[in-house]
């Protein structure tokens, strides 16, 4: 194709740069905010194109050059070449756009932002793994960033060192195996005492494949799990007592967690965060609180060492009983949990129709509009929300406003998932 300058004025939300040709819209990757670039492949769509970066011709003060030397072909990272204090103040924007165009709300103060180590963070994750028959080879890694094949990575600088350091040494293991064409990923799970792989094989593996993940976990002090089907189906291999945990010392709190399990891929983040909501939402030694979509327990269990009452509602039902096992392993007795659809009606339920001084909202991407139809009550002073999705917040932010009669005191980003365009956030409303 012809060469095509461009200037970039503007990051889309997955971290891509914003330029504009012949008035039509075209992301760019690779590019940032203020640069001029010339670009690649060209891709035509009828209300925007898509395109790469091919050189940089003026490069923004705000470019790095990324640790990771697959930066640009794995889709693990979008981010890696802008500055993290850069992607930190992208993501304010981010929320605040959000909350302006959305929501038609602005908080009345912005919170610092939470920010921690941008490396060797994640304690999930999935990899994908796949034997290429004409390489004689075999892939472990995330999808590539145009997402139709395994990226072909030897090391991942923002996966736990236990795992990111291993990447090729994975995938040796894999292609020693006689069932390599079989397992098709690997995830990730660590606790602060044990870090785990489940492998998903598609067929029953051989004993020697077995024994060959058995040598490699004991090799490398790594937990062993298989997954022949479902979720219910992951046991250990080795040790075969295998147990994840981690602590919140701050609360004299320890969850044990199951590798399939939803927690906080941040565990230094996810520290800082209980403490910044439990800081916001200020309990009171007799005050009731109502924690939904409360997983394991994260924030339910820290808020019970503080309030007189709390009660966690979560949808999944294993979450649920396992968030009363840690429950009751910590000696924890102020503390009820329901199993509960959140996207359902539940306000004829017991604990929806309980007056709460206090509310906590951590809910996946879609949000809580549904609840928020009957929640929260005349009783409630103070609401913290907790999101991983800007747009779902902000919505939910118009309703909290508009319909319950509270203001948007202060909301702040938080960098759970530094190199990623991903925006996790939190909020506080008072009456």
């Amino acid at each position: 194709m012809t060469s095509i300058d461009a200037d970039i004025t503007d990051l889309t939300h997955d971290g891509r740069g914003v330029a504009h040709i012949a008035g039509k819209a075209v992301f760019v990757a690779g590019a940032l905010a203020g640069e001029r670039v010339r670009l690649r492949d060209l891709r035509r769509h009828r209300h925007y194109d898509e395109a790469a970066v091919e050189e940089v011709l003026q490069a923004s003060p705000d470019r790095v050059a990324p640790r990771c030397r697959h930066f640009g072909v794995c889709g693990g990272c979008t981010l890696q070449h802008l500055d993290p204090a850069a992607q930190i103040a992208a993501k304010q924007r981010v929320l605040l756009e959000n909350f302006e165009r959305i929501g038609k709300v602005q908080p009345s103060t912005l919170l610092p932002p939470l920010t921690g180590s941008p490396w060797g963070y994640r304690r999930r994750g999935r990899l994908s793994a796949k034997y290429v028959e004409k390489k004689g080879r075999m892939l472990v890694g995330f999808r590539e960033t145009n997402g139709r094949y395994v990226a072909d990575i030897e090391r991942c600088e923002v996966l736990h060192p236990a795992v990111g350091e291993r990447i090729a040494a994975i995938a040796a293991l894999l292609e020693s195996l006689e069932g390599k064409r079989e397992i098709a990923q690997i995830e990730i799970s660590a606790g602060d005492n044990l870090v785990a792989l489940v492998f998903r094989h598609l067929k029953p593996l051989s004993e020697a494949d077995t024994q060959a993940l058995v040598a490699f976990g004991q090799t490398h002090d790594l937990a062993i799990f298989l997954q022949p089907g479902g979720i219910d189906s992951v046991a250990p291999l080795w040790p075969v007592a295998a147990r994840l945990e981690f602590e919140l010392p701050a609360y004299d709190v320890a969850l044990d967690f199951r590798p399939l399990d939803f927690i906080q891929v941040n565990g230094g983040m996810n520290r800082r965060m209980i403490d910044h909501a439990l800081a916001l939402l200020a309990p009171r030694p007799d005050d009731r609180v109502l924690d939904l979509f409360c997983g394991l327990g994260n924030f339910t269990l820290p808020l019970a060492r503080r309030a007189g009452q709390v009660v966690g509602v979560e949808g999944d039902a294993g979450l649920v009983q396992r968030a009363r096992d840690n429950a009751a392993k910590n000696g924890i007795a102020n503390v009820a949990f329901h199993s509960a659809d959140l996207a359902a009606d539940q306000r004829a339920t017991t604990w929806a129709r309980v007056d709460y001084e206090l509310l906590l909202l951590d809910p996946p991407r879609s949000g809580a509009d549904a609840v928020l139809e009957y929640l929260p009550r005349k009783s409630t002073r103070r609401v913290v929300y907790v999101s991983c999705h800007p747009a779902s917040l902000a919505r939910d932010a118009g309703i909290l406003v508009d319909r319950h009669g509270f203001e948007l005191k202060s909301a702040g980003v938080m960098d759970m998932f530094p190199h990623t365009a991903h925006v996790e956030s939190i909020a506080l409303f008072e009456r």
